[in-house]
């Protein structure tokens, strides 16, 4: 004979996932941002020509704050659903994804290869999109808790087209050499 967990179980279960996953999806990505050099303080990035439609440099760290977090209850909820048809190949499909995820600012910010990190979130767009069918099969929230952040990954893969289409000569560039400053 099988037992049905409560309703009480089944939240207590999500929970306690969720405060593994949440931040470990969100220190792995700061981790990868900021070991990279990611953003304005890069000298390398900081020379490059930007597009019209870039944002303010502080919506990046809160944008991806705010969809790591939606990651990992996402995954929580996948994870907690013991039993479910599924749940091992869309664990595994976000695992892919979000190694390419990982993989990107080091190969963008830190290689200034902006070609290869614009393949890289290309296969971030596919492996994000199974996910979601995936996650959704599971648990309907956990996919639509992945909508956000897949149109994020569009909107930053223009972002990536466009810098890389305005600044050829960059793509796996040297960093621009230091300069001092004297001040008398």
């Amino acid at each position: 004979m099988r037992y049905l967990a409560s309703p009480a179980q089944l939240r207590a279960s999500v929970m306690r996932w969720a405060l593994f996953t949440v931040p470990a999806v969100l220190g792995l990505g700061f981790l990868s941002g900021y070991g990279s050099g990611s953003g304005p303080v890069s000298p390398w990035f900081n020379a490059l020509e930007k597009p019209g439609l870039y944002p303010p440099p502080a919506t990046f760290g809160i944008v991806w704050s705010i969809l790591y977090v939606m990651m990992g209850v996402a995954l929580a909820l996948v994870i907690a659903a013991r039993g479910a048809p599924g749940r091992g190949p869309a664990v595994i499909a976000f695992l892919v994804g979000f190694a390419l995820n990982l993989s990107w600012s080091p190969v963008f910010f830190a290689m200034h290869r902006m070609s290869l990190a614009l393949g890289i979130i290309g296969g971030m767009a596919v492996v994000t999109l199974v996910t979601i069918v995936l996650f959704w099969r599971v648990r309907a929230l956990a996919g639509a808790l992945l909508l956000p952040y897949m149109a994020w990954i569009c909107f930053a893969a223009l972002l990536n087209y466009q810098i890389l289409a305005l600044n050829p000569q960059a793509d796996g560039a040297p960093d621009p050499a230091p300069t001092v400053r004297i001040q008398l």
